[in-house]
């Protein structure tokens, strides 16, 4: 079990590197992970910026802040995910905090390219079998 909590820590800080999340840096012979934006809450796992008080209290009421991590989204993207959550899960209107929300939430949970694929290997120097 200890095992598989290893692992699953190694591809999960992997997975926020290739995001640009965070990026590795030797201390002696270990790499550590180290937060290189302005930080993550210790309570939602979201990125601390001065929208973030906003974003909690009109996004996790209703869900867990884990829907946004994995959902990425250009802004549109986002507005479209709001306006279907108006239309369907009863969600009130934001108003004056939908701007807040929307430059929030497109800043930091995005598109990125290759989230979901590693990226594409070059030089390599293939050898023969004999």
């Amino acid at each position: 079990m200890k095992k598989i909590m290893i692992l699953a820590t190694m591809l999960s800080m992997a997975y926020l590197a290739s995001l640009g999340k965070i990026t590795p840096q030797k201390y002696s012979s270990k790499a550590i992970y180290v937060d290189s934006t302005k930080g993550l809450d210790s309570e939602t796992g979201l990125v601390i910026a001065k929208e973030l008080d906003m974003v909690k209290a009109q996004c996790t009421g209703c869900h867990s802040s884990k829907m946004i991590l994995q959902f990425r989204a250009s802004r549109e993207g986002w507005l479209e995910r709001i306006r279907w959550m108006q239309r369907t899960q009863k969600l009130w209107d934001l108003g004056e905090a939908e701007p807040i929300v929307l430059d929030y939430l497109s800043k930091y949970y995005g598109p990125v390219k290759h989230a979901q694929r590693r990226q594409p290997l070059s030089n390599i120097q293939w050898y023969k079998l004999n």
